[in-house]
């Protein structure tokens, strides 16, 4: 058999799994990522301190590129604006394309006030706080009453960050719908259940009660779910308040004199049956403030429309009738507008559906992604002429820019972790690209 070649375009948990999967399969993989250090979401979008999970899946992530079979390059990013295309790839002899570049793109609500100072989006926070370049850089004008818009995981650890670490005087999650439909866990409330207010809780449930009793929701089970985190709960470091509005659509964002958030006014809403027995929300009309002047949106994310491929409903579009689909999922992008599959580009991970899971769901569906793409290559010859992995080190080398080979990256750990134990530290990190690089010339 001739020697197949596949870019993956993303280092996250997706890809990597992605690569090891390929490379055992004996595919030559070139591994393209936008940042200097692999990892992605594993990396760069845990919770700062959990420092043991962190650890566990760098050191798998090690054991994955020590196959020879796969060439990493860092801090080489693809799309219409970057140092290469989707359109190179192809044209160089790849033959096959896997995309597991996340969800790079934010997603907002389009309220009035949006653009005022004090208004974020979770996940350039996250970034800045597991510094990852440039958000590690970027000054945030945190005040003293924030509203975190959502009810998810991503909320939690925004609000953790905003009780543990800055250590503001309240945080009020804004939720559309009501305690019954939480989406983030148990486990995952431990590490803010210490900040609620009670007293403020109790209220908020009996301002709710009527409206989840009408659609049958049981409010007793919903208030012991959220409560049962107390038992477990991380000790309070601060005086923060941690505070709910149920049943609250964020409708505006009020700014003052000095164009800086003063208040967020959010519609109430009720909730309604579908035929297929899920609620809904229903606005009732009416509208209240709330005494904040931070907003930071936890609503999920969006594929990066610079990349290239088609976008509907902030994903990447799919091949409706794949090819090679497993476990009736399709991988394969596809062109609506020509109506036909994108030959030999696939998507896998938060590229394939935006901020669906975690590590655990990133790994089994880069997985997947690569059973695609091999079954893509079995039934495809090979049109690769020469090695194409040389011929895109060679064109990205000839950009200036520099790039971040397997050695390079393996010499950047060894020094960061010799400054961290220098310090004292349980990990360090560059805050700069600038400085990971200079370190590098050191």
């Amino acid at each position: 058999m001739n020697q197949k070649y596949v870019a993956v375009i993303g280092a996250g948990p997706a890809g990597l799994y992605a690569v090891s999967k390929l490379a055992k399969a004996g595919v030559r993989v070139a591994l393209l990522n936008r940042d200097i250090k692999p990892g992605g979401l594993a990396e760069y979008g845990i919770y700062h301190d959990k420092y043991t999970m962190k650890e566990g899946l760098r050191k798998q992530f090690r054991r994955i590129l020590e196959n020879e079979n796969i060439s990493y390059l860092g801090n080489a990013t693809v799309g219409k604006d970057g140092l290469i295309s989707l359109l190179d790839l192809q044209t160089m002899g790849f033959d096959a394309i896997l995309v597991t570049v996340g969800a790079q793109g934010t997603k907002w609500l389009g309220l009035e006030g949006e653009n005022l100072t004090g208004v974020y989006h979770a996940k350039d926070i996250v970034y800045h706080y597991n510094h990852l370049p440039p958000y590690s850089q970027q000054e945030f004008a945190i005040g003293k009453r924030a509203a975190v818009i959502g009810v998810g995981n991503v909320m939690v650890d925004i609000a953790h960050w905003l009780c543990h670490d800055v250590q503001i005087d309240s945080v009020t999650a804004v939720a559309r719908r009501g305690p019954a439909e939480v989406k983030f866990t148990q486990h995952e409330f431990t590490h803010i259940a210490a900040y609620l207010n009670l007293e403020q809780f109790d209220t908020e449930i009996e301002r709710v009660r009527s409206r989840m009793e009408t659609v049958g929701q049981d409010v007793e089970v919903a208030r012991e779910f959220i409560l049962g985190a107390l038992k477990k709960a991380d000790p309070a470091v601060s005086n923060t308040r941690f505070e709910f509005a149920f049943l609250s659509s964020p409708h505006r964002i009020l700014g003052d004199e000095n164009n800086s958030v003063r208040a967020l006014e959010v519609e109430d809403t009720a909730l309604a049956l579908r035929d297929n027995g899920d609620t809904k929300t229903v606005s009732l009309g009416t509208t209240r403030l709330l005494d904040v002047d931070t907003v930071i949106f936890c609503i999920g994310d969006r594929v990066d429309e610079h990349l290239g491929l088609p976008i509907q409903w902030n994903e990447f579009v799919k091949n409706p009738t794949p090819h090679y689909p497993v476990n009736d999922t399709s991988y394969e992008a596809y062109d609506p507008e020509k109506q036909t599959p994108i030959e030999g580009v696939f998507v896998a991970g938060w590229a394939r559906k935006a901020s669906d899971g975690l590590v655990g769901v990133a790994r089994k569906d880069g997985e997947a992604g690569a059973q695609a793409v091999l079954a893509y290559l079995d039934d495809t010859p090979s049109h690769a002429e020469g090695n194409p992995i040389e011929q895109l080190i060679s064109r990205l080398e000839a950009t200036g820019y520099p790039l971040i080979r397997k050695a390079d990256w393996q010499r950047l750990e060894a020094i960061e972790q010799a400054k961290a134990a220098e310090l004292g530290l349980p990990i360090f990190k560059f805050d700069s690209n600038e400085e990971m690089l200079a370190a590098l010339q050191g």
